[in-house]
Protein backbone atom coordinates (compact mmCIF):
# COMPACT_ATOMS: atom_id res chain seq x y z
CA UNK A 1 0.00 0.00 0.00
CA UNK A 2 1.19 3.51 -0.75
CA UNK A 3 1.08 6.40 1.69
CA UNK A 4 -0.97 8.55 -0.67
CA UNK A 5 -3.48 7.78 -3.45
CA UNK A 6 -1.93 7.33 -6.89
CA UNK A 7 -4.17 7.99 -9.86
CA UNK A 8 -3.07 7.80 -13.49
CA UNK A 9 -5.07 8.85 -16.55
CA UNK A 10 -3.86 7.30 -19.83
CA UNK A 11 -4.92 9.36 -22.89
CA UNK A 12 -4.31 7.04 -25.83
CA UNK A 13 -6.43 6.09 -28.86
CA UNK A 14 -4.68 2.78 -29.63
CA UNK A 15 -6.75 -0.01 -27.89
CA UNK A 16 -3.77 -2.36 -27.73
CA UNK A 17 -1.54 0.25 -26.13
CA UNK A 18 -4.35 1.20 -23.76
CA UNK A 19 -4.50 -2.34 -22.43
CA UNK A 20 -0.74 -2.59 -22.15
CA UNK A 21 -0.48 0.65 -20.17
CA UNK A 22 -3.50 -0.12 -17.98
CA UNK A 23 -1.81 -3.29 -16.65
CA UNK A 24 1.70 -1.82 -16.45
CA UNK A 25 1.02 0.33 -13.38
CA UNK A 26 0.22 -1.99 -10.49
CA UNK A 27 0.60 0.72 -7.85
CA UNK A 28 -1.79 3.08 -9.60
CA UNK A 29 -5.51 3.36 -10.03
CA UNK A 30 -5.71 3.71 -13.83
CA UNK A 31 -8.38 5.18 -16.09
CA UNK A 32 -8.25 5.46 -19.89
CA UNK A 33 -9.50 8.07 -22.40
CA UNK A 34 -9.21 7.84 -26.17
CA UNK A 35 -9.83 11.46 -27.20
CA UNK A 36 -9.72 15.00 -25.87
CA UNK A 37 -13.33 15.29 -24.68
CA UNK A 38 -13.14 11.95 -22.86
CA UNK A 39 -9.85 13.01 -21.28
CA UNK A 40 -11.34 16.22 -19.92
CA UNK A 41 -14.39 14.36 -18.60
CA UNK A 42 -12.15 11.84 -16.81
CA UNK A 43 -9.98 14.67 -15.50
CA UNK A 44 -12.99 16.21 -13.75
CA UNK A 45 -14.36 12.91 -12.48
CA UNK A 46 -11.21 10.98 -11.68
CA UNK A 47 -8.86 13.83 -10.58
CA UNK A 48 -5.58 12.02 -11.45
CA UNK A 49 -2.16 12.87 -10.06
CA UNK A 50 -0.50 12.06 -13.40
CA UNK A 51 -1.63 12.01 -17.04
CA UNK A 52 0.19 10.29 -19.90
CA UNK A 53 -0.87 12.04 -23.10
CA UNK A 54 -0.34 10.81 -26.67
CA UNK A 55 -0.19 13.88 -28.92
CA UNK A 56 -1.71 12.01 -31.85
CA UNK A 57 -5.40 11.98 -30.91
CA UNK A 58 -8.50 11.78 -33.12
CA UNK A 59 -9.68 13.51 -35.20
CA UNK A 60 -6.02 14.28 -35.96
CA UNK A 61 -4.25 10.99 -35.14
CA UNK A 62 -1.50 11.71 -37.66
CA UNK A 63 -0.77 15.19 -36.31
CA UNK A 64 -0.32 16.89 -32.94
CA UNK A 65 -2.91 19.69 -32.96
CA UNK A 66 -5.50 17.75 -30.96
CA UNK A 67 -2.89 16.55 -28.47
CA UNK A 68 -1.61 20.06 -27.82
CA UNK A 69 -5.17 21.34 -27.44
CA UNK A 70 -5.78 18.59 -24.87
CA UNK A 71 -2.57 19.50 -23.03
CA UNK A 72 -3.57 23.16 -22.74
CA UNK A 73 -7.07 22.35 -21.51
CA UNK A 74 -5.85 19.77 -18.99
CA UNK A 75 -3.39 22.27 -17.49
CA UNK A 76 -6.04 25.00 -17.50
CA UNK A 77 -8.48 22.81 -15.55
CA UNK A 78 -5.93 21.15 -13.25
CA UNK A 79 -2.63 23.06 -13.33
CA UNK A 80 -1.07 20.87 -10.59
CA UNK A 81 -1.54 17.65 -12.57
CA UNK A 82 1.71 16.19 -13.93
CA UNK A 83 1.30 15.60 -17.68
CA UNK A 84 3.80 13.27 -19.39
CA UNK A 85 3.61 13.70 -23.16
CA UNK A 86 4.19 10.59 -25.27
CA UNK A 87 5.82 11.51 -28.61
CA UNK A 88 7.01 9.70 -31.70
CA UNK A 89 10.62 8.59 -32.05
CA UNK A 90 13.04 11.55 -32.53
CA UNK A 91 10.16 14.04 -32.29
CA UNK A 92 12.15 16.36 -30.03
CA UNK A 93 10.69 19.62 -31.35
CA UNK A 94 7.16 18.72 -30.21
CA UNK A 95 8.53 17.43 -26.90
CA UNK A 96 10.24 20.76 -26.25
CA UNK A 97 7.08 22.62 -27.24
CA UNK A 98 5.03 20.50 -24.82
CA UNK A 99 7.44 21.24 -21.97
CA UNK A 100 7.18 24.93 -22.81
CA UNK A 101 3.39 24.73 -22.53
CA UNK A 102 3.66 23.24 -19.04
CA UNK A 103 4.03 19.47 -19.48
CA UNK A 104 6.01 17.82 -16.68
CA UNK A 105 8.05 15.50 -18.92
CA UNK A 106 8.00 13.60 -22.22
CA UNK A 107 8.58 9.99 -23.26
CA UNK A 108 9.39 8.66 -26.73
CA UNK A 109 7.75 5.68 -28.39
CA UNK A 110 8.17 2.71 -28.53
CA UNK A 111 7.06 2.46 -24.93
CA UNK A 112 9.14 0.56 -22.37
CA UNK A 113 6.63 -0.04 -19.50
CA UNK A 114 9.31 -0.33 -16.81
CA UNK A 115 11.02 2.90 -17.80
CA UNK A 116 7.73 4.76 -18.17
CA UNK A 117 6.70 3.43 -14.77
CA UNK A 118 9.73 5.13 -13.21
CA UNK A 119 8.86 8.45 -14.87
CA UNK A 120 5.22 8.24 -13.74
CA UNK A 121 6.20 7.23 -10.17
CA UNK A 122 8.54 10.23 -9.96
CA UNK A 123 5.81 12.56 -11.24
CA UNK A 124 3.29 11.21 -8.71
CA UNK A 125 5.80 11.63 -5.90
CA UNK A 126 6.46 15.25 -6.90
CA UNK A 127 2.73 15.93 -7.09
CA UNK A 128 2.32 14.56 -3.56
CA UNK A 129 5.22 16.64 -2.20
CA UNK A 130 3.77 19.80 -3.77
CA UNK A 131 0.39 19.08 -2.16
CA UNK A 132 2.02 18.56 1.22
CA UNK A 133 3.96 21.81 0.82
CA UNK A 134 0.76 23.72 0.01
CA UNK A 135 -0.88 22.18 3.07
CA UNK A 136 1.99 23.31 5.30
CA UNK A 137 1.89 26.79 3.79
CA UNK A 138 -1.86 27.02 4.40
CA UNK A 139 -1.35 26.01 8.03
CA UNK A 140 1.25 28.74 8.40
CA UNK A 141 -1.14 31.20 6.78
CA UNK A 142 -3.77 30.24 9.34
CA UNK A 143 -1.63 31.93 12.04
CA UNK A 144 0.23 34.73 10.26
CA UNK A 145 0.67 36.72 13.49
CA UNK A 146 1.21 35.53 17.04
CA UNK A 147 -2.14 35.31 18.79
CA UNK A 148 -4.11 35.77 15.55
CA UNK A 149 -6.06 32.87 14.04
CA UNK A 150 -7.28 33.65 10.52
CA UNK A 151 -7.93 31.98 7.19
CA UNK A 152 -10.44 34.49 5.86
CA UNK A 153 -8.93 36.46 2.93
CA UNK A 154 -9.98 39.85 4.34
CA UNK A 155 -8.54 39.03 7.75
CA UNK A 156 -5.32 37.81 6.15
CA UNK A 157 -5.09 41.19 4.40
CA UNK A 158 -5.37 42.82 7.82
CA UNK A 159 -2.49 40.65 9.05
CA UNK A 160 -0.36 41.65 6.05
CA UNK A 161 -1.10 45.31 6.79
CA UNK A 162 0.09 44.80 10.37
CA UNK A 163 3.31 43.23 9.09
CA UNK A 164 3.93 46.14 6.73
CA UNK A 165 3.15 48.86 9.27
CA UNK A 166 5.03 47.28 12.18
CA UNK A 167 8.58 48.44 11.24
CA UNK A 168 7.43 52.06 10.75
CA UNK A 169 6.58 54.86 13.18
CA UNK A 170 3.30 55.68 11.44
CA UNK A 171 0.45 56.64 13.78
CA UNK A 172 -2.08 53.87 13.26
CA UNK A 173 -5.84 53.77 13.84
CA UNK A 174 -7.44 50.35 14.30
CA UNK A 175 -11.16 50.37 13.56
CA UNK A 176 -13.66 47.60 14.22
CA UNK A 177 -16.64 46.54 16.26
CA UNK A 178 -16.23 45.64 19.92
CA UNK A 179 -14.84 42.17 20.41
CA UNK A 180 -13.22 41.79 16.99
CA UNK A 181 -9.69 41.46 18.39
CA UNK A 182 -8.26 44.96 17.89
CA UNK A 183 -6.05 44.67 20.97
CA UNK A 184 -4.55 41.38 19.72
CA UNK A 185 -3.55 43.10 16.48
CA UNK A 186 -1.98 46.00 18.39
CA UNK A 187 0.09 43.52 20.42
CA UNK A 188 1.24 41.91 17.18
CA UNK A 189 2.09 45.35 15.79
CA UNK A 190 4.28 45.97 18.85
CA UNK A 191 5.96 42.54 18.76
CA UNK A 192 6.95 42.96 15.10
CA UNK A 193 8.23 46.52 15.53
CA UNK A 194 11.73 47.71 16.38
CA UNK A 195 10.25 48.91 19.68
CA UNK A 196 9.40 45.37 20.85
CA UNK A 197 12.12 45.50 23.52
CA UNK A 198 10.37 48.53 25.06
CA UNK A 199 7.00 48.72 26.75
CA UNK A 200 3.56 48.58 25.20
CA UNK A 201 1.48 50.79 27.46
CA UNK A 202 -2.29 50.58 27.03
CA UNK A 203 -5.06 52.76 28.41
CA UNK A 204 -8.81 52.47 27.84
CA UNK A 205 -10.14 55.99 27.40
CA UNK A 206 -13.72 54.85 28.07
CA UNK A 207 -12.95 53.00 31.31
CA UNK A 208 -11.42 55.89 33.31
CA UNK A 209 -13.47 58.84 34.65
CA UNK A 210 -12.83 62.13 32.87
CA UNK A 211 -11.52 63.73 36.06
CA UNK A 212 -8.75 61.12 36.35
CA UNK A 213 -7.96 60.53 32.69
CA UNK A 214 -5.71 63.55 32.25
CA UNK A 215 -3.46 62.59 35.17
CA UNK A 216 -3.42 58.97 33.95
CA UNK A 217 -2.23 60.06 30.52
CA UNK A 218 0.13 62.92 31.36
CA UNK A 219 1.08 62.23 34.98
CA UNK A 220 1.13 64.80 37.80
CA UNK A 221 3.49 66.71 40.07
CA UNK A 222 3.55 66.38 43.82
CA UNK A 223 0.87 68.64 45.34
CA UNK A 224 -0.95 69.18 42.04
CA UNK A 225 -4.21 68.15 43.74
CA UNK A 226 -5.44 66.60 46.95
CA UNK A 227 -3.86 63.16 47.30
CA UNK A 228 -0.91 63.89 44.97
CA UNK A 229 1.70 63.01 47.59
CA UNK A 230 4.46 62.35 45.08
CA UNK A 231 5.35 63.10 41.47
CA UNK A 232 3.96 60.37 39.22
CA UNK A 233 4.67 59.88 35.51
CA UNK A 234 1.70 59.24 33.24
CA UNK A 235 1.09 56.51 30.67
CA UNK A 236 2.62 58.54 27.84
CA UNK A 237 5.83 59.06 29.76
CA UNK A 238 5.99 55.41 30.82
CA UNK A 239 5.76 54.38 27.16
CA UNK A 240 8.88 56.42 26.24
CA UNK A 241 10.83 54.49 23.60
CA UNK A 242 7.96 52.06 23.12
CA UNK A 243 4.34 52.14 22.04
CA UNK A 244 1.26 53.83 23.51
CA UNK A 245 -2.10 52.18 22.82
CA UNK A 246 -5.14 54.42 23.30
CA UNK A 247 -8.14 52.10 23.23
CA UNK A 248 -11.59 53.57 22.59
CA UNK A 249 -10.05 56.90 21.60
CA UNK A 250 -13.47 57.97 20.34
CA UNK A 251 -14.51 58.44 23.99
CA UNK A 252 -11.71 60.92 24.72
CA UNK A 253 -13.13 64.15 26.24
CA UNK A 254 -12.86 67.34 24.16
CA UNK A 255 -10.37 69.02 26.51
CA UNK A 256 -8.02 66.05 26.40
CA UNK A 257 -8.34 65.85 22.63
CA UNK A 258 -6.67 69.27 22.39
CA UNK A 259 -3.91 68.28 24.79
CA UNK A 260 -3.29 64.98 22.98
CA UNK A 261 -3.13 66.85 19.66
CA UNK A 262 -0.45 69.15 21.04
CA UNK A 263 1.57 66.16 22.22
CA UNK A 264 1.32 64.49 18.79
CA UNK A 265 2.48 67.70 17.12
CA UNK A 266 5.27 68.68 19.52
CA UNK A 267 6.14 65.29 21.08
CA UNK A 268 6.41 66.93 24.50
CA UNK A 269 4.12 66.72 27.55
CA UNK A 270 3.54 68.67 30.74
CA UNK A 271 2.45 66.84 33.88
CA UNK A 272 -0.64 68.06 35.67
CA UNK A 273 0.50 70.84 38.00
CA UNK A 274 3.87 71.09 36.28
CA UNK A 275 5.49 73.65 33.98
CA UNK A 276 8.41 71.67 32.61
CA UNK A 277 8.15 70.26 29.09
CA UNK A 278 9.20 66.61 28.88
CA UNK A 279 10.21 65.16 25.50
CA UNK A 280 8.78 61.71 24.83
CA UNK A 281 9.63 59.34 21.97
CA UNK A 282 6.64 57.08 21.56
CA UNK A 283 4.63 55.53 18.75
CA UNK A 284 0.91 56.09 19.17
CA UNK A 285 -1.65 53.47 18.11
CA UNK A 286 -5.35 54.15 18.65
CA UNK A 287 -8.44 51.99 18.37
CA UNK A 288 -12.17 52.55 18.50
CA UNK A 289 -15.46 50.92 17.57
CA UNK A 290 -17.06 54.31 16.96
CA UNK A 291 -17.60 56.15 13.68
CA UNK A 292 -15.13 59.01 14.07
CA UNK A 293 -16.15 60.67 10.79
CA UNK A 294 -19.71 60.89 12.09
CA UNK A 295 -18.44 62.25 15.42
CA UNK A 296 -16.46 64.93 13.57
CA UNK A 297 -19.61 66.05 11.75
CA UNK A 298 -21.45 66.20 15.08
CA UNK A 299 -18.64 68.23 16.67
CA UNK A 300 -17.69 65.54 19.18
CA UNK A 301 -14.25 64.71 17.79
CA UNK A 302 -11.56 67.03 16.47
CA UNK A 303 -10.89 66.70 12.77
CA UNK A 304 -7.24 67.74 13.14
CA UNK A 305 -6.73 65.06 15.81
CA UNK A 306 -8.39 62.48 13.57
CA UNK A 307 -5.83 63.07 10.82
CA UNK A 308 -2.97 62.98 13.35
CA UNK A 309 -3.90 59.55 14.71
CA UNK A 310 -4.97 58.19 11.32
CA UNK A 311 -1.81 58.22 9.20
CA UNK A 312 -2.69 54.57 8.48
CA UNK A 313 -5.91 52.66 9.10
CA UNK A 314 -6.46 48.98 9.88
CA UNK A 315 -10.11 47.96 9.48
CA UNK A 316 -10.93 44.71 11.29
CA UNK A 317 -13.94 42.90 9.78
CA UNK A 318 -16.62 41.58 12.18
CA UNK A 319 -16.79 37.85 12.76
CA UNK A 320 -20.08 37.52 10.85
CA UNK A 321 -18.21 38.55 7.68
CA UNK A 322 -15.52 35.89 8.15
CA UNK A 323 -17.46 32.74 8.90
CA UNK A 324 -14.52 30.55 7.92
CA UNK A 325 -12.58 31.97 10.88
CA UNK A 326 -15.35 31.25 13.40
CA UNK A 327 -14.90 27.47 13.39
CA UNK A 328 -11.11 27.71 13.63
CA UNK A 329 -11.35 30.16 16.51
CA UNK A 330 -13.89 27.95 18.29
CA UNK A 331 -11.59 24.93 18.02
CA UNK A 332 -8.65 26.96 19.35
CA UNK A 333 -10.69 28.20 22.32
CA UNK A 334 -11.95 24.66 23.00
CA UNK A 335 -8.44 23.27 23.18
CA UNK A 336 -7.12 26.17 25.26
CA UNK A 337 -9.88 26.17 27.88
CA UNK A 338 -9.93 22.37 28.12
CA UNK A 339 -6.19 22.44 28.90
CA UNK A 340 -6.62 25.27 31.41
CA UNK A 341 -9.43 23.41 33.20
CA UNK A 342 -7.58 20.09 33.13
CA UNK A 343 -10.34 18.39 31.17
CA UNK A 344 -10.08 15.62 28.59
CA UNK A 345 -10.03 16.65 24.95
CA UNK A 346 -13.48 17.25 23.50
CA UNK A 347 -14.88 17.88 20.04
CA UNK A 348 -17.78 19.86 18.64
CA UNK A 349 -20.73 17.98 17.19
CA UNK A 350 -21.42 18.47 13.47
CA UNK A 351 -24.55 20.49 14.31
CA UNK A 352 -22.56 22.68 16.72
CA UNK A 353 -19.97 23.48 14.04
CA UNK A 354 -22.70 24.38 11.55
CA UNK A 355 -24.36 26.60 14.17
CA UNK A 356 -21.04 28.35 14.89
CA UNK A 357 -20.53 28.91 11.16
CA UNK A 358 -23.98 30.43 10.55
CA UNK A 359 -24.58 32.41 13.76
CA UNK A 360 -24.30 36.20 13.40
CA UNK A 361 -21.97 36.75 16.42
CA UNK A 362 -23.05 40.27 17.43
CA UNK A 363 -20.43 40.15 20.18
CA UNK A 364 -17.78 38.97 17.71
CA UNK A 365 -14.75 36.96 18.89
CA UNK A 366 -15.32 37.88 22.53
CA UNK A 367 -18.83 36.37 22.45
CA UNK A 368 -17.52 33.21 20.76
CA UNK A 369 -14.82 32.86 23.40
CA UNK A 370 -17.31 33.23 26.24
CA UNK A 371 -19.78 30.74 24.74
CA UNK A 372 -17.10 28.09 24.22
CA UNK A 373 -15.76 28.54 27.75
CA UNK A 374 -19.25 28.22 29.24
CA UNK A 375 -20.02 25.20 27.04
CA UNK A 376 -16.97 23.31 28.33
CA UNK A 377 -18.22 23.78 31.87
CA UNK A 378 -21.84 22.85 31.13
CA UNK A 379 -21.36 19.95 28.68
CA UNK A 380 -22.14 16.45 29.98
CA UNK A 381 -20.97 14.26 27.11
CA UNK A 382 -17.77 13.94 25.10
CA UNK A 383 -19.07 16.37 22.47
CA UNK A 384 -19.96 20.06 22.69
CA UNK A 385 -23.51 20.36 21.36
CA UNK A 386 -25.65 23.20 20.05
CA UNK A 387 -27.46 23.25 23.40
CA UNK A 388 -24.16 23.55 25.30
CA UNK A 389 -23.33 26.63 23.22
CA UNK A 390 -26.86 27.98 23.77
CA UNK A 391 -27.27 28.32 20.03
CA UNK A 392 -29.95 27.00 17.71
CA UNK A 393 -29.40 24.78 14.68
CA UNK A 394 -29.07 26.84 11.47
CA UNK A 395 -32.17 26.99 9.30
CA UNK A 396 -30.17 27.24 6.05
CA UNK A 397 -29.01 24.08 4.29
CA UNK A 398 -25.39 23.23 5.05
CA UNK A 399 -22.93 23.76 2.21
CA UNK A 400 -21.49 20.53 0.74
CA UNK A 401 -17.91 19.48 1.48
CA UNK A 402 -17.46 17.20 -1.54
CA UNK A 403 -15.00 19.08 -3.73
CA UNK A 404 -16.38 17.60 -6.94
CA UNK A 405 -19.89 18.83 -6.11
CA UNK A 406 -18.61 22.26 -5.10
CA UNK A 407 -16.47 22.55 -8.24
CA UNK A 408 -19.27 21.45 -10.55
CA UNK A 409 -21.70 23.93 -9.00
CA UNK A 410 -19.11 26.71 -9.41
CA UNK A 411 -18.60 25.68 -13.05
CA UNK A 412 -22.36 25.67 -13.67
CA UNK A 413 -22.77 29.15 -12.18
CA UNK A 414 -19.81 30.46 -14.22
CA UNK A 415 -21.26 29.09 -17.46
CA UNK A 416 -24.72 30.51 -16.76
CA UNK A 417 -23.24 33.89 -15.80
CA UNK A 418 -21.00 34.06 -18.89
CA UNK A 419 -23.92 33.15 -21.17
CA UNK A 420 -26.02 35.91 -19.63
CA UNK A 421 -23.18 38.42 -20.10
CA UNK A 422 -22.76 37.52 -23.78
CA UNK A 423 -26.43 37.13 -24.65
CA UNK A 424 -25.94 33.37 -25.30
CA UNK A 425 -23.16 34.02 -27.83
CA UNK A 426 -21.28 30.70 -27.78
CA UNK A 427 -17.98 31.99 -29.19
CA UNK A 428 -17.76 34.94 -26.81
CA UNK A 429 -18.86 32.78 -23.88
CA UNK A 430 -16.16 30.19 -24.62
CA UNK A 431 -13.57 32.98 -24.86
CA UNK A 432 -14.74 34.52 -21.60
CA UNK A 433 -14.54 31.14 -19.81
CA UNK A 434 -11.17 30.31 -21.35
CA UNK A 435 -12.34 27.06 -22.98
CA UNK A 436 -12.97 25.83 -26.51
CA UNK A 437 -16.40 25.77 -28.13
CA UNK A 438 -16.63 21.92 -27.93
CA UNK A 439 -15.78 22.09 -24.21
CA UNK A 440 -18.48 24.70 -23.70
CA UNK A 441 -21.02 22.54 -25.50
CA UNK A 442 -20.02 19.61 -23.27
CA UNK A 443 -20.53 21.76 -20.17
CA UNK A 444 -23.91 22.97 -21.43
CA UNK A 445 -25.04 19.37 -22.00
CA UNK A 446 -23.59 18.23 -18.69
CA UNK A 447 -25.46 20.82 -16.64
CA UNK A 448 -28.62 20.81 -18.77
CA UNK A 449 -28.35 24.51 -19.56
CA UNK A 450 -30.72 25.88 -22.19
CA UNK A 451 -29.17 28.26 -24.73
Amino acid sequence: MTEYPKKLLVVEDDPGLQGQLRWSFENFEVEVADDRSAALAQLRRFEPNVVTLDLGLPPDPGGVSEGFAALEEILALAPDTKVIVVTGHDDRSNAVRAIGLGAYDFYEKPIDPDLLNLVVERAARLHHLEQQNRLLMSRQAASPLEGVIAVNPEMLKVCRSVEKLAPTNVSTLVLGESGTGKEVLVKALHQLSDRSDKRLVAINCAAIPETLLESELFGYEKGAFTGAVKTTPGKIELADGGMLFLDEVGDLPAALQAKLLRFLQERVIERVGGRQEIAVDVRVVCATHQDLVKQIKEGRFREDLYYRINEATILVPPLRERRDDAVMLARAFLQRFANEMGQAAREFSREALEAIEHYGWPGNVRELENRVKRAIVMADGPQITVEDLELSAPEVEAEPFNLRIVREEAERRAVVRALSFTGNNVSRTAEMLGVTRPTLYNLVRKFGIEI
